[in-house]
């Protein structure tokens, strides 16, 4: 990567955190959203939709590689970055269990689920945000592993995040 891109990708990553991660999610949703329409109309939804899952996961998991260089890659550190997503009461946590090798969390209130329901889209604010959770941990630890039964989007009163940083 040259020094330039660094030093643009600093300053993408400065924004998002004098943004938020939530005021950022809501200005993607609003330029993205008629254009992935548009597209589906030309292309087909499954196949749009297949394309920007891809191109949100690839994003994602760089986006974890990265918050790992800069702040390391263990659960102290992640459970650190988790306060990008929190910023303006975006999502309320509860610790279940945080070990050397664990971290469990409910997220019991997500203003991210809210968004996506008022603006009626709640299966791409799924593959917009809900999607992003596997490929970040992956690209942040590649021991680290994420199970997740349910979520607020997907209906239920709680997200279920259960990480293994020993996973092998």
């Amino acid at each position: 990567m040259s020094k330039v891109k660094n030093e643009e990708e600093k300053i993408k990553d400065r924004m998002t955190q004098k943004i938020g991660v939530l005021n950022r999610r809501e200005t993607e949703a609003r330029i993205l959203v008629p254009f992935i329409e548009s597209l589906s109309k030309t292309f087909g939804k499954a196949e749009v939709t297949e394309i920007l899952s891809k191109t949100i996961k690839d994003l994602s998991r760089k986006q974890g590689k990265d918050l790992a260089l800069e702040y390391g890659d263990d659960v102290d550190a992640f459970l650190e970055t988790l306060e990008f997503w929190k910023k303006d009461g975006a999502l309320e946590i509860e610790v279940l269990e945080k070990s050397k090798t664990k971290l469990n969390f409910n997220v019991t209130r997500c203003k991210y689920a809210e968004l996506y329901k008022s603006m009626e889209i709640q299966e791409l604010g799924a593959i917009f945000s809900c999607n992003r959770d596997f490929s970040m941990v992956e690209g942040f630890n590649e021991k680290a592993k994420l199970k997740r039964e349910q979520t607020i989007l997907g209906g239920s009163s709680c997200c279920t995040f259960r990480y293994d940083f020993g996973a092998e």
